[in-house]
């Protein structure tokens, strides 16, 4: 066995079992420690491909980020995590159908690359042999040439999902000063200023 055969199979079972204990973890902390953890292992497998741009995307963007900003939700926010689970078995039974359908694919995918290995010769858009090609340039060929308008349509589902969760989540408080830009544009002098003549020895 081969120090690369080693390591894949090294962050693919630590991988394996972060990701279990991500949806078996009862305290939702622990839970997105092992996220983190299971990223970095796919990283690492990312890293054996030479597929270095996705790995670095990973790490950056989704440990970064989405791993970092939904673990300090889950620590600021008073969430009762007992009544979310309450409802868990509701759901079995499409959360079953769901897992039968990506195992049958799974099962699809990994049988036709073992039976029929020349499917990998069949790429419309291979690596480019160049030695001075980085397959971050030769991704970018291919997102920003074949595939611009769909990678633009990405952009805007993804647009549209962020203002769609902010206008959600947004909460209107009664009782608060709120700027009018139109009523403050409207203003003139008799309604901006107001005189009041005071008396010698007393206040407003």
């Amino acid at each position: 066995m081969g120090l690369q055969a080693l390591f894949f199979y090294l962050f693919s079972f630590v991988a394996v079992a972060s990701a279990f204990m991500v949806i078996s973890a009862r305290n939702p902390v622990y839970s997105v420690l092992f996220l983190i953890l299971t990223f970095f292992n796919a990283a690492g497998l990312f890293l054996l491909t030479g597929a270095e741009f996705l790995a670095m995307i990973l790490l950056v963007v989704y440990i970064g980020a989405v791993a970092v900003l939904f673990l300090f939700v889950v620590m600021m926010l008073d969430i009762d995590f007992t009544q979310l689970r309450a409802g868990v078995l509701e759901y079995a039974p499409v959360g079953a159908l769901v897992g039968i359908v990506l195992a049958a694919e799974l099962i699809i995918v990994v049988a036709g690359s073992t039976f029929s290995p020349e499917l990998a010769k069949t790429v419309a858009m291979p690596i480019p042999a160049a030695a001075d090609r980085t397959n971050t340039a030769a991704l970018g060929d291919v997102i920003y040439t074949h595939y611009i308008y769909f990678f633009q349509i990405a952009g805007l589902v993804l647009l549209v999902a962020m203002i769609g969760a902010i206008v959600l989540t947004l909460r209107h408080r009664v009782n608060i000063k709120r700027q009018d830009i139109v009523q403050q544009v409207a203003r003139s002098p008799n309604t901006a200023v107001e005189v009041v003549k005071v008396k010698p020895g007393q206040g407003l």
